[in-house]
């Protein structure tokens, strides 16, 4: 019974030791936003056939001890699939404050650069099809975005670009 007792208090003591995992969302909002029609009104007398070019990007800086900001840049160009005139350019940068706290490292890195952005990119998204329709055009669904995927593709880069450049050091 005693030994039991002491095995709880040594398992409590060595929980009281890790650091404790802390993961909030405190501020969401646009850091950033633009929205071009330059062949308007032009544009609306032929019938609409897009051409979407999309463009998606993602950072991430330090605020303070635990806080985080995170940013997605979203640019989405329609142009006109038969002319190649540009219908529209829309723009908008959604970021993110995160309070993160007992996570470091890869893991930091990894919820920094893939599960942070899955939380913004929903609002991220209904910025860009709110814009689009405001300007007149048809909304732009645009599908979701797996940034598990990229965040991998990215750690996958570099590794092989550090690999390159220690090859190169040692010839």
């Amino acid at each position: 019974m005693a030994e039991d007792n002491n095995q709880n208090a040594g398992a409590a003591a060595g929980q009281q030791d890790k650091p404790q995992l802390q993961f909030a969302l405190q501020r969401i909002y646009v850091k950033d936003i633009s929205f071009e029609s330059p062949n308007s009104p032009a544009v609306f007398q032929k019938p609409f056939k897009p051409k979407v070019g999309l463009d998606l990007n993602t950072s991430s800086q330090q605020i303070d001890e635990s806080l985080y900001e995170v940013v997605i840049k979203v640019t989405a160009q329609v142009s006109h699939s038969e002319e190649g005139t540009t219908s529209f350019l829309a723009e908008i940068e959604q970021a993110g404050l995160f309070r993160i706290s007992g996570i470091e490292g890869q893991q930091l890195e990894h919820t920094l650069g893939a599960f942070c952005p899955n939380v913004l990119f929903p609002y991220a998204r209904e910025c860009i099809d709110n814009l689009v329709n405001r300007g007149g055009f048809p909304p732009l669904m645009l599908a979701p975005v797996n940034f598990e995927a990229i965040y991998a593709q990215k750690k996958k880069r570099q590794a092989e670009q550090a690999k390159q450049q220690g090859e190169q050091t040692t010839q």
